[in-house]
């Protein structure tokens, strides 16, 4: 894919390399556990990496602190690519709102190393990715995208056409953004509330399918303006939304696979639903909701 032509955005917290702030050495008591249980399931997030996480910040004192950059554009390479993704997402969403008679607001970007704080709990590189609307900032350790290439076999390592499938990433991410802009997260999670888990989980599925979805129509609209695809990176985009299916993750894992615990859907759904944005680039094709066939 090609940077040249995208927008910089200037929306990015820069903390790599800062340290991680302590809490209170000794371990994290029952109702930090309870609380991180609950924001990782509206999530969509293995809570056990949460409080996993929160006992490893417990355990290094109180003493340090983080050192944290104000909002601008990072000035190597990986930071610039963050911020031309994220800023061709802002101008898509920006336009596609103001079609509809809204105003969107663009989201932060937190670029960390390792673990940090957001406003869902500790950040941890192991967790992927991921929105947390009560910030309303994504979280993104670019180790991740190493993890991609090497550990989830999601795209050719070293191929330029991985950057594709990194953008993708970003922008499934801000496809969560633009939910909540519009009211579909707290709908969600409400709702979420008063079902068992089986059921819940279900009803997370079709959030993460239509944040494919609204993956593919930032992906057809940034085309459209700034023809910057190039061959072969819908095919690594396709191969990633396959290699993070949950079918195929719990069955390399752990061999077998329990359909009940699906939170992101099957690779063959993530596949389709990142598609049908980018054929469509419109909004209304990504209504996972009211579907019967996912």
């Amino acid at each position: 894919m090609r940077l040249d032509e995208l927008p910089q955005s200037n929306r990015i917290e820069d903390r790599r390399g800062g340290r991680i702030p302590g809490g209170r050495a000794g371990g994290i008591g029952i109702g930090t556990v309870v609380v991180l249980g609950l924001i990782g399931w509206a999530l969509g997030i293995d809570p056990r990496i949460l409080i996993g996480g929160a006992e490893m910040m417990s355990r290094t004192g109180g003493s340090h602190q983080e050192s944290t950059t104000p909002s601008g554009t990072p000035s190597d390479a990986m930071g610039r690519f963050v911020s031309a993704i994220l800023g061709s997402t802002e101008a898509e969403w920006t336009d596609i709102f103001a079609q509809a008679g809204k105003k969107y607001e663009p989201p932060t970007l937190v670029m960390f190393s390792g673990a940090t704080r957001s406003g869902c709990g500790f950040a941890q590189s192991a967790m992927g990715p991921f929105y947390c609307p009560l910030d309303q900032k994504v979280y993104l350790d670019t180790s991740f995208f190493q993890d991609l290439e090497r550990r989830f076999r999601a795209c050719d390592v070293g191929s330029k056409t991985c950057q594709f499938s990194q953008a993708y990433v970003i922008a499934h991410e801000i496809g969560h953004h633009v939910q909540n802009q519009l009211g579909l997260l707290p709908q969600v999670q409400q709702a979420q509330r008063g079902m068992d888990q089986a059921e819940a989980n279900s009803l997370q599925v079709r959030v993460e399918l239509q944040a494919d979805c609204l993956a593919g129509v930032w992906a057809n609209r940034a085309q459209q303006k700034w023809q910057f695809i190039e061959p072969g990176d819908v095919e690594a985009a396709l191969q990633t939304a396959s290699a993070i299916g949950d079918d195929r993750l719990q069955r390399e894992s752990q061999g077998y696979v329990v359909p009940d615990a699906f939170t992101h859907g099957t690779s063959e759904q993530r596949t389709r639903w990142f598609m049908a944005g980018l054929k469509s680039g419109d909004v209304a094709s990504c209504d996972t909701f009211r579907t019967q066939q996912l």
